[in-house]
């Protein structure tokens, strides 16, 4: 196997074409995106997925698995550079940097078929969702119920921005993620052949005290305005999160949270 390759200048075409993947453009125009940490890489490896490029701290591998990341991603044709601490400060994130960063091609999953769906999955649909934190974090929600994927609907923000594959803390590696017009969303819909069920402040139905016709389509709404009127028209329920506070909503990833455990509820044990 090739030797790493040392870079120690802030200006090399390799450094500055991945710090470049900060920007949405650029990762749509590649394909690709990075992800930070030891933990995360190893999370890609075991899921099976292997980085393109390999960015470490020179002599910064002072653990096995770090090690075990770095040898296995070589072992599959990566890209290996021993970076020095002023390059890797330009490449890693400014909040807890971490000493070994990957650079990965991005997976999109198709669209669920609502003619070959498994009978007791769940998928999560989001509209129009903005904030990249909310997104991770409900994918690694989704991971953690066993949810089989997460549906984007129309212009939400980008699954492999830093900040959200940071939040997914490595199930963006696990969990299906696929885009949807709004169109092709209320297509498939249409066709879906169980319960298509969305959270709504209006809605009179106690979600803790509903059943649920599987394969379930759980679709929820950006943050602030919710679900629009077209697409909660197309749901056959609304269901609502009781809250007896002041406040009348609660965050997107924990309403999420809570309605994929409600649903779930029949599938997980400890």
């Amino acid at each position: 196997m090739p030797a790493p390759r040392a870079i120690t200048s802030l200006q090399n075409d390799r450094i500055k074409a991945i710090r470049a993947l900060e920007m949405r453009k650029v990762r749509r125009e590649t394909g690709l995106f990075v992800a930070e940490g030891v933990s995360v890489i190893e999370t890609a490896r075991q899921s099976g997925i292997h980085p393109e490029t390999i960015v470490h701290l020179a002599g910064g591998l002072d653990s096995p698995v770090a090690r075990r990341v770095v040898e296995a991603a070589q072992g599959h044709g990566a890209e290996i550079i021993e970076a020095s601490s002023a390059v890797l400060a330009k490449i890693a994130s400014k909040d807890n940097p971490q000493s070994v960063i990957g650079v990965f091609r991005q997976r999109w999953a198709p669209l669920p078929d609502p003619a070959s769906v498994e009978r007791t999955a769940t998928w999560l649909a989001l509209e129009a969702v903005r904030d990249p934190g909310n997104l991770g974090t409900i994918i690694r929600t989704a991971d953690a119920v066993g949810a089989s994927g997460v549906i984007l609907i129309g212009n939400c923000c980008d699954p492999y921005a830093r900040e959200c594959v940071r939040a997914t803390m490595g199930s963006i590696f696990a969990v299906p993620v696929a885009q949807a017009t709004p169109e092709a969303f209320k297509a498939m819909l249409a066709a879906w052949p169980g319960e298509s069920v969305g959270t709504a402040l209006t809605a009179r139905v106690d979600i803790r005290k509903a059943t649920w016709r599987e394969p379930v389509l759980l679709v929820m709404g950006s943050e602030g305005p919710g679900l629009s009127p077209g697409l909660a028209d197309a749901l056959t329920r609304l269901v609502r999160i009781p809250m007896a506070g002041r406040l009348d909503s609660l965050n997107l990833a924990v309403a999420a949270a809570i309605s994929l455990y409600q649903i779930r509820a029949a599938h997980l044990s400890l």
